[in-house]
């Protein structure tokens, strides 16, 4: 559980090239409730590695404790240590540059720091999905006659995105790529994908790759009560716990897309890769609380046998 979702495969790769690197400590960034810190923080520790969080809040929060929500707890029980900008900060300075600024303080202090991007999105990340279509093609040759068209997925930075596009293409698997941006609009992930896959010269380009679709809705981590019921009635009939901030609205915006455009996606078998971020449903309880299931007190008014020698006559002791 604590080490789960789609960061962990990039971080496979990360991590290794931080200890060869010979860090003593890994720096990223992310969102006040991001999944990639989370796992970041609990992998630094499997590798005896202290991780720095630099997490984005807003300016109303980001002089106060942010207490032990969700991805927060585990990395304040895995000893993360956690700095807060506030978005406004985030923004006029870049992750880039704040990551740089915590390095130089560390390398000051004698410590040897190895930064990781924010989602483990650069190219070295990117192998840890075309590892994962790998995987996919070795499942589909072993299941027999399995064959997808499309693959569906969730994209808030594009490492995942770059590395299943190109390992599919590179494969036997030859489905399409399609994502649906959670964040920054499709433009934006068009060009950050092309970078990602440059730095791995495969000469390709990312719109030829992948086909990137808005799904952000109200903005990052923000949810309509409509893609909240979403989640909630999929839970309900599947079984199957989407996250509210990625994979929620990857799913909800594959299904308007399907209701918008039936002969896009008539006849075509389709995987959905859920990237993870349960630990982002502790963040959306008091939204989710009118949707969640209902409770009662259980009726034990003459309905329970009584004990042998309790004093309970015959007639009392079971419900009519």
């Amino acid at each position: 559980m604590q080490l789960s979702g789609n960061k962990v495969r990039k971080l496979e790769f990360l991590m290794a090239d931080a200890v060869t690197q010979g860090a003593d400590c890994v720096i990223t960034v992310g969102g006040i409730q991001s999944n990639h810190c989370r796992a970041t923080a609990v992998a630094a520790k499997y590798l005896n590695l202290d991780c720095y969080l630099i997490l984005r809040t807003s300016k109303l929060l980001v002089d106060e404790d942010p207490g032990l929500v969700g991805n927060l707890l585990v990395e304040r029980l895995v000893g993360a240590h956690v700095d807060l900008v506030s978005k406004e900060e985030y923004g006029k300075i870049g992750s880039v540059a704040l990551a740089d600024l915590l390095k130089k303080k560390l390398l000051e202090e004698g410590r040897k720091p190895y930064i990781i991007p924010v989602g483990g999105s650069n190219s070295l990340g990117t192998w840890g999905y075309i590892e994962a279509a790998r995987e996919i093609e070795h499942q589909i040759q072993i299941s027999g006659d399995v064959r997808f068209d499309d693959i569906v997925v969730a994209c808030g930075s594009g490492g995942t995105i770059a590395g299943l596009a190109l390992g599919s293409n590179l494969s036997s698997l030859k489905a399409k790529v399609h994502a649906f941006s959670v964040c920054d609009d499709p433009e934006y992930f068009y060009d950050y994908v092309q970078g990602l896959i440059d730095g791995l010269h495969s000469g390709l380009d990312s719109h030829d790759l992948v086909s990137i679709e808005n799904a952000k809705g109200l903005g990052y981590a923000m949810n309509t009560a409509e893609e909240l019921k979403f989640v909630k009635d999929v839970a309900t009939a599947t079984g199957i716990v989407l996250d509210p901030v990625y994979s929620g609205k990857a799913a909800y915006g594959m299904l308007k897309d399907m209701a918008a455009k039936p002969a896009k996606w008539e006849g075509r078998k389709i995987l959905f890769v859920h990237t993870g971020g349960l630990l982002g449903l502790y963040d959306k309880v008091d939204e989710l609380s009118s949707l969640s299931g209902s409770w009662r007190r259980m009726d034990l008014e003459e309905s329970v046998p009584c004990k042998e020698g309790t004093g309970c006559n015959q007639a009392s002791r079971y419900s009519p």
